[in-house]
């Protein structure tokens, strides 16, 4: 599953992305990939690993809906229904 957010630029500033991949690992296990950063700019990349996929769902659902609580947007969904 994929989705990429992104928040509207706000004055001088460039735009905001946060992109969240869940993605199963090479162990069994499931990872949540958090990207984040300035359009055009450098992007931090976080990952959490969880042992099942019901967590590692959850914690994609939490994520995504605190970032649009935030004022991000969904532009691109893969895998998963847009909200």
């Amino acid at each position: 599953m994929r989705v990429f957010l992104q928040q509207p630029p706000g004055g001088t500033e460039p735009a905001r992305y946060l992109q969240l991949t869940l993605q199963p690992d090479l162990f069994g296990g499931w990872e949540l990939l958090r990207e984040s950063g300035q359009i055009g700019g450098r992007a931090k990349l976080h990952r959490q690993l969880f042992p099942d996929v019901g967590q590692a769902q959850a914690a994609f659902e939490k994520a995504r809906d605190t970032e649009l609580k935030r004022g991000y947007q969904i532009t691109y969904t893969s895998g998963v229904p847009p909200r």
